[in-house]
């Protein structure tokens, strides 16, 4: 080795002892006679001191060091001077006077400060994402990725989980997002799929009979990108046979339960994790991954103003579409400055535009007059309807009401992503808080008027409840799913469901979602012969790995928490990917591009 310690491993019980240590010259401060650097590793920094009395032509060499010189330095430990103590590193107490130095490669300027705190350009670190992880922040990242993945492993391996690397290349199937295909040079013509999950094959792992799997897998979805969502991206995935819904929940949440306490002792959690079904989430709280960290709910208000004669209630009310509100508390004294940056924000989200009532001080509800209310509509609504309201979307005197008034998704839809957007600009969700939860009883199938046709509303092979099968043949948006999703402050970390283990029902859905028998056979045949050779009733989950992570550091994307990631383009600005090939490889792929 080329240094006997790290620099966590150096305390002031070492006093007196030789050392040799190396790594990156962090900063460089030359004090008159005195030349300091500290030396960073992964682990910390520790000070070096070069004394000209103390050893001359090391003194004299370390006049050439600058930030990212990598080094080797060796010296006895020694206390600092009293007074120079440094309290903010585990270091603090010592230095490491240099007898010699050892200068192993030198470095360019970087293009960004490492040893500062500064806001740099996102695409800048990328591009040198190799300097970025040499920042702290990103480097315990790293570092927190790697606890998780093993904490993992460990937790599965206990419970008797067999780890299984399923295959990269393989068959295109529609699964909910575009596929990323890689054409064979063997079979002209024809292309492999990277996998956007690896959902058929855990379920022929089951079939297969070894009864309990997982995988860190690898994924691939060829859709757009966004804070939250990458093309490439990993996921813990689980499968077991001989299941039902609440033994696969059992598991999940006793994973996340013990992680969060061994990683994040601090945080503060609900233990078990509330349920609630995906229709009460979508009406209290206009998403299906709800934050619960606050309530700040949505308030159905249809009733109570529909006879009003106020005209956008009255009309959309005639018209079959719903009035909806939720209350932001505190900001009954918004401007009209502030007011406007609301109903802009609104329309961004979907909404045509954004009624605000104003409620003012008062001691209670009971208390407060219309003399106190501010809005347009004030005029055309009584002080009850004005109480009821309130009762409804849980405000109190001093908030401000919010009406959307639109067809139901809609006036859902926009107020849900108001509520999470304002919520956190509020401040409403506790930092130190984890607000887990499981999202349940989702349909089974929806229509896509796009498409004219239905399409699974999690993938095909979830199963229904047997009690709902006979409606595939009627109403199949009124069959339910035997899925569940876990979500935490507003992601959804995961989602599974019990599978459908019986060749005549998954064909059936097949079906149902239009695809012809010639279709079915030529894309599924492989599964449904496996189902006819005694496939157990099997279920599992997947949990979005690059994701946890994020919320775990309490970053801001997930593109922080993976070693290489693409940017918002899904460009690789290290790499310069994706980019052209030869067109000797392009005639080895049987590929020719042409222009439009």
């Amino acid at each position: 080795m080329l240094r006997t310690h790290a620099s966590h491993e150096l305390n002031a019980k070492l006093t007196g002892q030789k050392v040799t240590v190396a790594g990156w010259v962090d900063r460089r401060r030359d004090h008159g006679g005195l030349i300091f650097i500290d030396v960073r590793d992964r682990s910390g920094v520790v000070q070096v001191v070069f004394n000209p009395t103390l050893a001359p032509e090391v003194h004299q060499a370390a006049g050439d060091l600058r930030s990212e010189f990598v080094v080797q330095v060796t010296g006895v430990v020694s206390k600092r001077p009293s007074g120079t103590e440094n309290p903010r590193l585990p270091t603090g107490e010592i230095e490491i006077p240099a007898e010699s130095l050892i200068i192993l490669n030198t470095s360019e300027t970087p293009p960004f400060y490492i040893n500062e705190d500064v806001a740099v350009d996102e695409n800048l670190r990328l591009k040198y994402r190799y300097l970025d992880m040499r920042k702290p922040r990103v480097r315990d990242i790293m570092l927190l990725r790697h606890r998780v993945t093993h904490f993992m492993r460990n937790y599965f391996d206990e419970l008797g989980f067999v780890e299984v690397e399923t295959p990269v290349l393989g068959k295109s199937t529609p699964e909910g997002a575009r596929d990323y295909l890689v054409p064979s040079r063997v079979h002209a013509g024809k292309f492999y799929a990277l996998p956007q999950s690896p959902q058929q094959m855990k379920q022929l792992l089951m079939v297969g009979g070894l009864e309990k799997y997982y995988q860190i897998a690898k994924c691939f979805r060829d859709e757009d990108t966004r804070a939250d969502r990458q093309p490439e991206f990993t996921q813990l995935d689980v499968e077991m046979s001989f299941i039902e819904e609440e033994d696969m929940i059992r598991l999940a949440e006793e994973l996340l339960t013990r992680m969060t306490r061994e990683m994040l002792p601090d945080k503060k959690f609900t233990t078990p994790f509330p349920r609630i079904t995906c229709t009460e989430a979508m009406e209290r709280y206009g998403s299906d991954k709800p934050d619960l960290r606050f309530d700040m709910h949505i308030g159905d208000v249809t009733e109570i103003v529909a006879q009003s004669e106020f005209g956008v209630f009255k009309n959309t009310a005639a018209s079959g579409g719903r009035i909806k509100a939720i209350a932001m508390p505190g900001c009954g004294g918004y401007s009209r400055q502030e007011l406007a940056g609301l109903t802009e924000l609104a329309q961004t989200f979907g909404a045509k535009g954004l009624l605000p009532l104003a409620l003012g001080e008062a001691d209670s509800m009971d208390a407060l007059g219309m003399e106190q209310i501010k809005s347009v509509a004030a005029k055309y609504l009584s002080i009850e309807q004005v109480r009821q309201m309130a009762q409804k979307t849980g405000a109190k005197p001093g908030d401000l009401l919010v009406f959307v008034a639109d067809k139901n998704d809609v006036a859902t839809s926009a107020l849900g992503k108001l509520r999470q957007e304002m919520g956190l600009r509020l401040g409403l969700a506790a930092p130190d808080h984890f607000a887990f939860a499981w999202i349940t009883d989702f349909p089974l199938m929806e229509w896509n008027a796009e498409m004219n046709r239905w399409h699974a509303t999690h993938h095909p092979f979830t199963a229904p409840v047997d009690a709902d099968i006979p409606l595939l043949d009627t109403t199949p948006d009124k069959a339910m799913s035997r899925a569940y999703d876990i979500v935490l402050n507003g992601y959804e970390l995961g989602g599974g469901s019990i599978r459908i283990h019986r060749a005549w029902l998954q064909k059936k859905i097949f079906q149902v979602m239009s695809y012809g028998d010639a279709e079915i056979t030529e894309r599924f045949g492989h599964l449904l012969e496996a189902f006819s050779y005694g496939a157990p009733p099997h279920g599992g989950i997947a949990l979005g790995l690059d994701r946890l992570v994020m919320l775990f550091a309490g970053a801001d994307n997930i593109r922080e928490t993976i070693p290489f990631p693409k940017n918002q383009n899904a460009a690789d600005l290290l790499f310069g990917a994706p980019d052209t090939v030869s067109e000797t490889q392009m005639k080895e792929l049987h590929i020719e591009l042409r222009e439009e």
